[in-house]
């Protein structure tokens, strides 16, 4: 039975988050949901992440305020919070939060009835130079998505990342509170970054895009030199 992981982002009237922040969020959401304790083994969610990841990796972004936000809050999963990257002083740090995967009919009624729409972001300031050794979700410069779409991607790239990192590089990640940027390469980039072995993400084409969409490339600094 194909299931589905679904993220929702906090966007309250006139109070919505800069892109680049929402989508690092996500992605850092997927990561936290990976990493926790009761995803793995005999956890309560291990079951249903097992049957999600041995599956087609669907992921689906909704949003959420007021009471909607708070009956999601009050459902399991975990929310993190963002950085404010893409404009702190004109937007409030995102809010994510990451639910443990449902199959596609049995998704709760607090989550069913949220809207995919509405979730368009934007960065109003430039962005900062990324650290030396954060990793990098590289977006395609030639594809338009909307931030719903882009967040659920780089959620997918993270997650392509986690799985071929070594046991100890987890750890670091996790104890860096799986600190990573999104920004958006250039062409000559990002044909580069195709050339490598680095995850990518093709994406299956259910809404916004043609199937088979390379639409983010995962560059962690320990992936390159295995």
């Amino acid at each position: 039975m194909e299931h589905v992981l679904t993220l929702v982002v906090r966007v309250e009237k006139n109070a919505r988050p800069a892109q680049t922040d929402a989508l690092e969020t996500a992605a850092r959401a997927v990561l936290a949901i990976l990493a926790d304790e009761r995803s793995d083994g005999e956890g309560e969610w291990a079951e249903a992440m097992a049957a999600w990841q041995d599956n087609r990796i669907r992921k689906i972004t909704k949003r959420a305020r007021g009471a909607e936000w708070r009956r999601a809050e009050a459902l399991p999963g975990i929310t993190v919070h963002g950085s404010g990257a893409g404009a702190p002083d004109q937007h409030p740090p995102a809010e994510v939060r990451v639910f443990p995967p449902t199959p596609l009919d049995d998704v709760p009624p607090e989550l069913f009835k949220l809207q995919v729409s509405g979730t368009d972001f934007e960065d109003t300031t430039d962005l900062p130079p990324v650290e030396p050794g954060v990793p990098i979700l590289w977006l395609n410069p030639a594809l338009e998505m909307s931030s719903g779409k882009a967040m659920a991607q780089c959620g997918h790239a993270a997650q392509l990342a986690w799985w071929q990192l070594s046991s100890q590089s987890r750890k670091e990640w996790a104890a860096a509170d799986f600190a990573l940027a999104v920004r958006t390469a250039t062409p000559a980039r990002w044909a580069g970054l195709l050339r490598s072995d680095l995850p990518v993400v093709q994406d299956a084409g259910y809404t916004e895009i043609a199937p088979g969409s390379k639409t983010v490339i995962a560059d962690h600094p320990h992936l390159r030199t295995r």
